[in-house]
């Protein structure tokens, strides 16, 4: 008997302890080490990654990690095993991000380490290293509940030192979650956090001879406009509005003694949101403003897009048009982005990209905004310079880079992977006549002769939309007398949907009737000839109600102009007057050929809120189905057979 007791525990433990033990498993995160592979004169350490093993998504190109550095210093690198010198004695936290590409798993994690410099050997000048004024930056693509690092730049280009401001915008009002939370920030030039509500003072613009003064609280007075472009401006609380119109969220940042030429970077670690749009085509965006100098109004404006991703995927097609409303989709211009890397141990001359164009877009609008490696245009004849050539055929449009050289990943010497990266970042226009369904395209990559490389599926969706009806008709009820009803109502739908979709209705309905006459016969008192005589009553009963009814159905757009629908629904009289007509005959006998006596009287029973009906209906529409005037027909099959009715409308949905 204890042998079979213990087997049975036996058996009942083990599957458990096999789940614990995949679980354990399962819930283990990769870890990558920040490795020291050398130190030079005391102020300059080299550093390596150990990194767990890859997990290679099957067909995919090989997979790899890119890394990024933080020195702690305020100086960052893109290398595998960079080299830094450090300027100033005193610790540092050196921080690692390792991202894998085409990699089943999860980024893995590194825990920061400490160094120590002692003593400098000697001193360093700063080098240059940005090419413009103000730049953003970031490690990887955002990955729903992941984190990622933006890299805010900026420059001192004028000849003084500066004080200023620095503004970073994020988690865009069209979406209804957040996307981002920022979990930390690294300064390294005492940077300052301030209250997000604080808004720049401005002072006329530097070196305009123009007024301009502007607060939170004051009115914005431009004696003279100035010409602005996309990243250079003048109007600061014009682009202040703007920003927080477009975005939830902000910091600002106030700098203070920046030197002539001098180069500063502010780092942000990211954490996406349980709550992030999940789709993976998606273009989300963050916002930074430079102030240079808190005493002008001059600024710069740099908008950093990202591509939303579940696996850090190089080659990827992206879109603007997650979710847009259909109402307004003519005054939108569709904008995708084609991302390609290649991964060979040779560069690539010619890169093919066939893009698929839905049919809801017009090719002859498609427009290239801008393009990695920088070329010019193909013309029509063949050239020998490198130049990028755009062709179309019924479905697709074909980018092809010509005549150009893009390293390879795999290639030696090579040791920066973002010059292995390349893109094309175009838009076009929606055609004349399309209808409200997703569409899906993605981009067949060919570096030279080698196979295709297939991106994800970028998709357009439309937001449902709200659609408002009016309608108003006739029904006829066949098994009622004298009938006559007559209604108006109201209706919700999506805005103009392809297909199938739901309705929601409501209809105030004025219904007279009569009431099938009823006859009741009972012998009363015996007259006087010792017989019984015969009472008939005569009762006719009309209606006067008001009814409303909700009807909810489901209904498929045949085509531009045929719908069809079927559901519920349900009636309830608000309002009920009855008026009964009653005539009372008295008879000789009960053979009723001799009438002595008749009288007439009449009642009103007046109730609300009841004689309470359901049913099933089933409908057709004839006109503009999807928006506009049509007329239909609805036969309503109710639970009480008499009020069975068809109902005759016309109806026009805004």
């Amino acid at each position: 008997m204890f042998k079979k007791t213990a087997l049975f525990c036996a058996l009942c433990v083990a599957p458990l302890g096999w789940a614990q033990e995949e679980s354990i498993q399962d819930s283990l995160q990769r870890v990558a080490t920040i490795r020291f592979d050398g130190q030079q004169d005391g102020n300059t350490y080299i550093f390596g990654p150990e990194t767990p093993p890859l997990q290679q998504i099957a067909g995919a190109p090989k997979a790899y990690y890119s890394y990024y550095w933080e020195f702690g210093d305020g100086t960052y690198s893109k290398e595998k095993s960079p080299s830094h010198i450090y300027v100033s004695k005193g610790e540092y936290t050196v921080r690692l991000w390792a991202t894998n590409h085409y990699d089943t798993g999860k980024p893995p994690t590194a825990l920061p380490k400490k160094v120590s410099i002692d003593s400098t050997s000697e001193h360093l000048d700063d080098q240059a290293t940005m090419n413009g004024d103000f730049t953003l930056q970031r490690n990887r693509e955002p990955m729903p509940e992941d984190e990622m690092v933006l890299i805010m730049s900026y420059k001192n280009t004028r000849d003084h030192t500066t004080r200023g401001k620095l503004y970073l915008f994020y988690n865009e009002q069209k979406y209804k979650a957040n996307n981002f939370d920022i979990i930390d920030t690294r300064t390294h030039h005492g940077e300052r956090q301030i209250p997000s509500s604080t808004f720049a003072q401005t002072h006329p613009k530097e070196q305009y001879d123009n007024t301009l003064l502007a607060s939170r609280n004051d009115d914005v007075s431009l004696l003279r406009p100035q010409p602005q472009d996309s990243t250079e401006r003048i109007n600061l609380p014009v682009t202040l509005e703007e920003s927080q119109a477009a975005y939830r969220d902000w910091d600002v940042l106030e700098f203070n003694g920046m030197e002539p030429n001098e180069e500063r970077n502010i780092f942000f670690t990211l954490r996406t949101t349980p709550e992030m749009l999940k789709d993976t085509s998606a273009i989300v965006s963050v916002r930074g403003v430079y102030i240079p100098d808190s005493d002008y109004d001059n600024h710069k404006v740099k908008d950093m897009e990202m591509e939303i991703v579940t696996s850090h995927d190089p080659n990827k097609m992206s879109s603007n048009g997650t979710l847009m409303n259909y109402r307004l989709v003519r005054l939108k211009t569709l904008k995708y982005k084609i991302k390609f890397q290649n991964n060979g141990e040779v560069p690539a001359r010619t890169i093919r990209l066939e893009t698929d164009i839905p049919d809801m877009l017009d090719k002859s609008t498609l427009e290239i905004m801008d393009m990695y490696p920088k070329c010019r245009i193909c013309p029509k004849k063949e050239v020998i310079y490198s130049c990028l050539d755009t062709t179309f055929t019924k479905t697709q449009a074909i980018f092809t880079f010509k005549n150009i050289y893009l390293p390879g990943s795999e290639q030696k010497n090579v040791m920066e992977y973002d010059s292995t990266k390349g893109f094309v970042r175009y838009k076009i226009k929606f055609g004349k006549d399309f209808h409200k369904k997703k569409t899906k395209s993605r981009t067949a990559i060919i570096f030279d002769k080698n196979d295709p490389i297939l991106t994800n599926y970028s998709t357009t969706r439309f937001l449902p939309g709200i659609s408002i009806g009016i309608k108003s008709g006739y029904k006829l009820y066949p098994n009622l007398e004298q009938s006559n009803s007559y209604f108006m109502g109201a209706t919700i739908s999506p805005y103009k949907s392809y297909r199938w979709y739901w309705q929601v209705e409501w209809e105030n309905d004025i219904h007279t009737y009569d009431a099938k006459t009823t006859v009741t016969d009972r012998l009363v008192n015996v007259g006087p000839q010792g017989l019984p005589q015969l009472q008939r009553t005569t009762t006719n009963s009309s209606y006067r109600n008001v009814d409303w009814e909700i009807p909810i159905l489901v209904r498929y757009n045949v085509n531009d102009h045929i719908g069809i629908g079927m559901g519920i629904q349900g009636s309830l009289s608000i309002s009920e007057r009855r008026r009964d007509d009653i005539l009372i005959e008295t008879f000789e006998n009960e053979t009723d050929s001799f009438l002595i006596d008749s009288a007439n009287s009449s009642m009103e029973i007046n109730s609300s809120f009841s004689n309470f009906r359901s049913g099933a209906l089933f409908e057709a529409t004839l006109g503009f189905a999807r928006i506009g005037p049509s007329l239909g027909a609805r036969y309503v099959l109710g639970s009480k057979k008499d009020f069975n009715h068809w109902q005759f409308y016309a109806i026009w949905k805004l």
